[in-house]
């Protein structure tokens, strides 16, 4: 989804509750200001008056604003549910078992009408991310493979023994490619979430069982995936944010070597990050964990499966695996650029210390002895077969070409964008993600008039930007010239007035990044999570 998708009101107005709390926290401030000078030479007894009236004028506030935010909340809840019932209302929703079985082709034809509801052509390369390649001979080969190991589940080794040896020969594969000697291990997951959370499950485990740390610390980059305040939230770890350089967009080394102290488990850099597809000095974190006998962890859940293979393609980046000394575990997701279905990850360790704390073991469980490598039990053995037969199918070659065409497509696309007037690039690109900003324009006008032309980009805030992330499908012929030439078009309208607000959508996200209260967005959030799992009762 585009994240700005949750803040919609009726008539693409900002809820009205949106103003009320920003008007009411200007109203509070400039009323601490006056607080002194309407008591000054006040008599006791009309300072307990006129505070009895305060308390109760603020108790009425507060309900007045309540009722109003669960008035709007409703409405939103509403809108997003109507965007549901008129997305799907050509079809029929399925929500009890069918009294027979359904043949195959009835099937077929119902999964058919699912898959189309969508709005974007993510074929023909108009999607930032999300699909790193469309190839049919590779859809043809996963798919008799998937056929084969469907019903197949790793953790019972004793049956299906084939399915360990391709995770790990995915594994001693991944560790290869990022520099790692003989004693590098791993595992493979469900993906770069659980990845990150097999990390920080592991570091906060060994540095409780190891150094006796009680109240586990990450220090890690604003700019760090959101899985690690995700496993922050699971695991109990306190996470200290620390700032980047607002010119080269990575983390400010000196701001993060302060944030270091005897509780803290676990260093984090990201190459590349999301926001920005700049990469942190890997290098440099790696120093400090060394020194400080301090676990680095290196989050290459985006790019690491271009990384490691792009100084052979002619683009090098700075070193940013195993061969840095403090470097001790990597993120790398096999179903972005290692182009294998979704659904597959790793998750590497410099030597075995490090990943038996990631392990859950239970010894004296009624139901026998008990090991999980992973945070799921059963695993689908499918997953696995595809990812270890997607490497093969590629080998070094195919990565190797294909890593050379996404690196060539971005840096070509960047420099395109460099030449444009009222944009600027963040920071330094490392592999494939560009992301654009705007001192001239609200940069929100940009990403509607491209969604018009039928681009979705990823939406970043904090500043206010928008990034594309390329892919091998945008290394089809024109789809780069098109992007170029789309933007181009939007510029020149938009740079006719820069100053036109922006409108719709867009706008209702740049009022709730404005927000000081975060848990109103945090409302809206739920009730879209909440809109992915509705059926609608006229549909039942």
């Amino acid at each position: 989804m585009d994240t700005y998708d949750i803040f919609k009101s009726e008539n693409n107005t900002p809820p009205k509750y949106l103003h009320l709390t920003v008007g009411l926290q200007s109203y509070v401030t400039s009323l601490k200001g006056g607080l002194n000078y309407t008591f000054y030479g006040k008599e006791p007894w009309q300072i307990v008056t006129v505070t009895t009236s305060t308390v109760l004028l603020a108790v009425w506030l507060h309900d007045f604003v309540h009722q109003n935010e669960e008035k709007e909340l409703e409405t939103i809840s509403k809108n997003f549910k109507e965007e549901v019932e008129e997305r799907t209302k050509h079809l029929i929703y399925v929500t009890t078992l069918p009294e027979n079985r359904l043949p195959k082709d009835e099937i077929l034809h119902k999964l058919s009408q699912n898959l189309v509801l969508g709005d974007y052509d993510w074929k023909n390369g108009s999607v930032s991310g999300a699909v790193y390649v469309y190839n049919q001979d590779l859809i043809n080969l996963v798919g008799e493979v998937y056929a084969k190991t469907s019903y197949t589940n790793p953790l019972h080794p004793d049956l299906f023994p084939g399915l360990c040896k391709m995770e790990a020969e995915v594994v001693r594969i991944s560790a290869t490619l990022f520099h790692g000697d003989e004693n590098a291990c791993g595992t493979m997951t469900s993906g770069g979430t659980e990845s990150i959370l097999m990390a920080c499950k592991a570091y906060r485990d060994y540095g409780r069982e190891v150094k006796g740390i009680k109240r586990p610390e990450i220090v890690v980059p604003t700019t760090v995936h959101s899985a690690f305040d995700k496993a922050a939230q699971f695991l109990g770890l306190r996470v200290r944010s620390i700032k980047i350089d607002p010119h080269t967009c990575q983390v400010n080394i000196r701001s993060f070597k302060r944030a270091i102290n005897s509780n803290t488990v676990l260093l984090v850099g990201s190459a590349p990050n999301f926001p920005y597809g700049t990469m942190d000095d890997i290098a440099a974190i790696s120093e400090l964990g060394f020194k400080y006998d301090v676990p680095v962890h290196v989050d290459s859940c985006l790019g690491g499966f271009l990384t490691c293979f792009m100084e052979e393609a002619g683009h090098p980046v700075p070193p940013c695996d195993f061969r840095l000394r403090g470097v001790t575990s990597i993120s790398a997701d096999t179903h972005k650029y290692g182009f294998t279905p979704k659904g597959s990850s790793v998750i590497l360790y410099r030597e075995p210390k490090y990943l038996h704390h990631q392990y859950t073991v239970t010894t004296d469980w009624p139901g026998g002895v008990y090991g999980s490598p992973t945070v799921s039990g059963s695993r689908a053995g499918g997953n696995i077969a595809v990812c270890w037969a997607t490497l093969l199918s590629f080998g070094k070659e195919g990565y190797v070409a294909a890593t050379r065409d996404i690196i060539h497509t971005t840096r070509y696309i960047e420099k395109g964008l460099r030449r444009m007037k009222g944009i600027f690039i963040f920071g330094q690109p490392a592999t494939s993600v560009i992301a654009l900003g705007s001192n001239d324009f609200q940069i929100y006008r940009l990403s509607s008039a491209l969604k018009e032309k039928g681009w979705n980009l990823n939406v970043l805030q904090f500043p206010s930007g928008i990034h594309i992330c390329v892919t091998h499908v945008h290394t089809q012929s024109g789809v780069a010239d098109r992007f170029l030439n789309d933007v181009r078009d939007a510029l020149g309208e938009i740079m006719k007035d820069p100053s036109i607000p922006v409108e719709g959508k867009m706008a209702l996200y740049g009022v709730a990044q404005e927000l000081p209260d975060r848990s109103i967005v945090g409302d809206f959030t739920r009730l879209f999570l909440d809109s992915m799992y509705y059926v609608p009762d006229s549909k039942k």
